[in-house]
């Protein structure tokens, strides 16, 4: 049994963590939506600011090329000599060919300032609009992946719910797959996964600390967790290995991976547990070159005791191991009385058993 370390607890603080509204994958995204908003609140603003700027930039430089152009015109027409009196008498210095000089000059470099302003603008304008385009866009983004994390929050909830009831069933791989959402890596997927998919080796004693600390217990606090896990008679003696642990063990000891059985096929196997049959069936498909998936996937035939007799009968009839490696549903099928009339039943149809497909039978 394993129990309450330092790195479990560790492990388990995580977990407990996402179960919550102070999750930290939630607390994340909405700091990432804060800032998001305000991007996206200041970036509006700028947008109509720099849009509001080269519109009036763009007009002056309307206005100064027009100006400009009628200013040279009418500096051309006009002949100094016309008014030679006046402006001698009013002594005032007045040279139509040096102001079109002039104009000449600083008009063009003073349209092509305004042109750099409205460029510079434009380019800004541009930065601006993507800025705010990713912002609306990250909002969105986080709108989705809210309802996602919050589903998976629901599921995660759920897998505890029903492991501290002591009724999970649920695989390995639905735990790790759901524990890889939330960045677990695979040697903290695993462990997490034996955690609940076995929670008496440590999962109640973290969740009755919680309990002795507080109150009230994370689990009841977020879904009012069963807890019927406490009902066991406190005045009961237990040995300091279950039934269960003593199967865990042994698959263990026989190559298996227990988490690949779920508790319903744990279940199962200690309702009909010999330890002689399982380690024979097992050393039967051994001698056969039969991966140890054969028993994962149809776990009645480790306790079959008969599984031997009926393995040898299909050799008899010429079928290869592989082949019953392949087809195991003949196996749950029947037992060894059952499939002797199947045989028989071919043959005195005039078929050959060794051609018959065992899907056929």
């Amino acid at each position: 049994m394993k129990m309450l370390t330092s790195e479990i607890t560790k492990l388990l603080d995580r977990l407990y963590n996402l179960r919550g509204s102070e999750s930290v994958v939630l607390a994340k995204m909405e700091k990432e939506k804060i800032t998001a908003t305000e991007t996206k609140e200041r970036t509006t603003s700028e947008k109509a600011t720099l849009q509001s700027e080269i519109e009036n930039l763009t007009e002056e430089e309307r206005v100064l090329a027009e100006e400009g152009e009628k200013l040279l015109t009418t500096l051309s027409r006009i002949k100094t000599e016309d008014f030679k009196t006046v402006l001698t008498k009013l002594n005032v210095d007045f040279n139509p060919e040096r102001l079109s000089e002039d104009v000449n000059r600083m008009l063009p470099k003073t349209i092509e300032r305004v042109q750099n302003e409205k460029d510079a603008a434009s380019k800004k304008l541009v930065q601006v609009e993507t800025d705010l385009n990713t912002a609306i866009a990250t909002i969105e983004e986080l709108g989705i992946r809210k309802d996602e994390a919050l589903e998976d929050q629901r599921r995660l909830n759920e897998y505890f719910d029903l492991a501290l009831s002591g009724n999970i069933n649920i695989t390995r791989d639905s735990i790790t797959s759901l524990l890889e959402k939330f960045d677990f890596n695979e040697d903290e997927q695993r462990e997490a996964a034996k955690l609940m998919m076995f929670p008496e080796d440590a999962l109640f004693e973290y969740e009755n600390r919680l309990k002795n600390q507080s109150g009230k217990s994370i689990s009841e606090v977020f879904a009012e967790a069963k807890d019927a896990y406490q009902n066991n008679d406190e005045g009961e003696e237990k040995s300091s290995l279950s039934p269960k642990d003593n199967l865990i063990n042994l698959l263990t000891e026989l190559g298996f991976d227990y988490l690949d059985f779920t508790a319903n096929d744990i279940d199962k196997i200690l309702a009909n547990y010999n330890e002689t049959d399982l380690r024979k069936n097992v050393e039967i498909a051994h001698s056969h070159d039969m991966k140890l998936d054969f028993f994962v996937d149809n776990v009645e035939l480790l306790y079959d005791k008969e599984l031997d007799e009926k393995i040898k009968k299909l050799i008899e009839i010429g079928k290869e191991p592989f082949d019953i490696y392949l087809n195991p549903n003949i196996l749950m099928k029947y037992d060894i009385n059952g499939l002797d009339e199947a045989v028989m039943r071919l043959q005195n149809s005039g078929l050959d058993p060794k051609i018959v497909p065992l899907i056929a039978y």
